[in-house]
């Protein structure tokens, strides 16, 4: 059976020591996928005219084109240079919500996350989000400092 960990990624310092954490345990593991995922944070309940969610939706593409170019495929080029089975994700929500239904949605058995960091998902999700992602995940959380 195939072990899935779910990596969140920011774009810093910290989400590289998530990253290089879940490579190591992986390592340990005989047969082991890694997701990594960048969420950028966004909420559904914006009343717009049709015109701005025409411009919304634009931009929703722009950013996940972006954080796919620049996050996400050096995390995976990284991950597969190394050997390992892997995948890779950008979605926009809640970012504590996303990865825990990402995991679920993917079997992950496990979510690895950075502890902090000057801005992104770590900023993001070391105050309730955080909280909210350790206290009500569906699977183990592991917070890396």
């Amino acid at each position: 059976m195939t072990v899935k960990i779910v990596i969140g990624l920011d774009g810093t310092d910290t989400g590289e020591r998530a990253l290089k954490f879940a490579k190591d345990l992986a390592s340990k593991i005989s047969e082991c996928e890694l997701i990594a995922v960048y969420v950028i944070e966004w909420s559904p309940f914006t009343f717009q005219t049709a015109e701005e969610n025409e411009k919304r939706h634009k931009r929703r593409e722009e950013e996940i084109a972006l954080a796919t170019a620049r996050i996400v495929e050096p995390a995976v080029a990284s991950l597969e240079a190394d050997g390992f089975k892997c995948s890779g994700l950008v979605r926009h929500g809640d970012v504590a919500e996303t990865l825990n239904r990402l995991a679920g949605e993917l079997g992950g058995s496990q979510i690895i996350v950075g502890r902090a960091s000057s801005d992104g998902f770590a900023k993001r999700i070391f105050g309730s989000s955080t909280q909210n992602l350790v206290m009500h995940a569906d699977v183990p959380v592991t917070v890396v400092g």
